[in-house]
């Protein structure tokens, strides 16, 4: 049921991919809060998919986002999607901010920390709501372990551990962004009020290179002679279990909604041919992205925290974190259950988040993105603000910790945050 105190927001989409797809669904599910009125894509494809869902007219359905900022374009609507390509973050919510749109913007804000900073400003001096989509710090289980922090169950915080299992087959075929600024948020917002002081970092490319291609293999995975033998086959991955599951909508994003199985097949097959997902991960990809990492973070009262990815695991972003306290320990495996150990009684309790019913229709991030959109929606709906868990200062500080960490990484140091502020 759809309350009657909201008042309709109105929104575009900057850039329809995967991401982007994700967040518009709140128009389907709550056409009386939410209504897209148009979007900006340049695959063709994705357009005319996302007219048809949502029934936009012509004249609203752009292959620039530029075009929608300028100055002869009058402002659309009351926010916009921004979910690009990374490195067009920062121009996009640059110029629509100052057309007056409100923002709800993909992370990372931007691939340059001076560029974070200045999006954060210039949505200040055009007073519009800024939300950084670090989707987890909405999800009802992460406000319990804020909550249970703040009421001191496990005793004074001394230390937070972070895995993030990246999965071997994601790694190989998606890992091209920060995974893991979703655990630098959490160690940001669990510490609260503690200020992070110190970073540093270690990791490297150690296997995805030319140097471990194995021998008499191809460019591609459909013309490999050895791809049986290679679990990051990109054979294996897409095309031996062909449905519309999320693997096969970010390989092809323009299949449409009642597209039978054996057309679904033909387009993956024809991505796997020429597109990037076909190529071979050993060779020329351009990849750079480190497949195991180590952070560790020291923060103002002595607390630590620390977070791994690895790519080579089985189990593919299930998150899990241990916050451990002089009374007490957490534990949550990224799911809907927290454990609390109780050191005193030595007995466990769990807490389990049941209201997630509204959650399931939006199911990306273990429902996350719903709670990201709604909170948004609702802050922009009812004028409140409070009601955003990811507002730009805050969102700003996890980034810098980012950039922060990656220079300790190449640097071989031990980084200040005071350096990056």
């Amino acid at each position: 049921m759809e309350s009657d105190e909201y008042r309709q927001i109105t929104g575009i989409i900057v850039g329809g991919g995967n991401r982007g797809q994700k967040y518009a669904e709140y128009a389907r599910h709550f056409p009386k809060r939410f209504r897209l009125i148009a979007i900006a894509e340049t695959r063709i494809g994705v357009r005319k998919k996302l007219q048809k869902r949502y029934s936009l007219e012509d004249k609203y359905v752009y292959d620039d986002w530029r075009r929608l900022a300028d100055s002869n374009v009058e402002r659309l609507a009351d926010c916009a999607l921004i979910t690009l390509l990374d490195r067009e973050h920062y121009e996009a919510t640059i110029k629509l901010a100052k057309k007056g749109y409100h923002i709800l913007l993909e992370k990372p804000m931007a691939t340059k920390l001076e560029h974070c900073k200045e999006i954060v400003q210039v949505c200040r001096d055009n007073n519009v709501l800024l939300v950084v989509c670090h989707v987890l710090r909405y999800l009802p289980i992460v406000k319990k372990i804020k909550e249970l922090l703040g009421n001191n169950t496990i005793g004074k915080l001394i230390s937070i551990q972070h895995i993030e299992p990246v999965g071997f087959w994601h790694f190989a075929h998606s890992y091209v962004r920060a995974k893991c600024c979703h655990y630098l948020d959490l160690s940001h917002y669990w510490m609260q009020p503690r200020r992070c002081t110190d970073i540093s970092s270690f990791g490297k490319l150690m296997h995805f290179n030319r140097e471990n291609k194995p021998i008499g293999a191809s460019d591609r995975c459909l013309t490999c002679s050895v791809e049986s033998t290679c679990p990051y086959s990109a054979k294996k991955i897409y095309l031996e279990k062909v449905s519309r599951h999320r693997k096969v909508s970010v390989l092809v994003p323009d299949i449409e909604d009642d597209e039978n199985l054996d057309q679904v097949k033909i387009k993956v097959k024809q991505a796997l041919e020429n597109g990037p997902y076909g190529k071979c991960v050993y060779g020329d990809c351009n990849n750079d992205v480190v497949d195991q990492q180590v952070v560790i973070l020291n923060f103002d009262d002595g607390a630590t925290a620390t977070m791994q990815m690895v790519a080579f695991t089985e189990k593919s972003c299930q998150r899990t974190s241990r916050i451990f306290g002089t009374h007490g320990e957490l534990t949550w495996e990224g799911e809907d259950t927290l454990i609390h150990y109780d050191f005193l009684t030595q007995k466990r309790t769990v807490y389990e988040e049941t209201d997630l019913s509204a959650a399931g229709i939006m199911s990306g991030h273990g429902g996350a993105d719903f709670f990201a959109m709604d909170s948004f929606i609702r802050a922009l709906s009812l004028n409140k603000p409070e009601l955003i868990g990811t507002g730009p200062e805050d969102s700003l500080i996890s980034h810098i910790m980012a950039f922060a960490a990656e220079t300790a990484r190449k640097e071989n140091r031990v980084c200040k945050m005071d350096e990056f502020l």
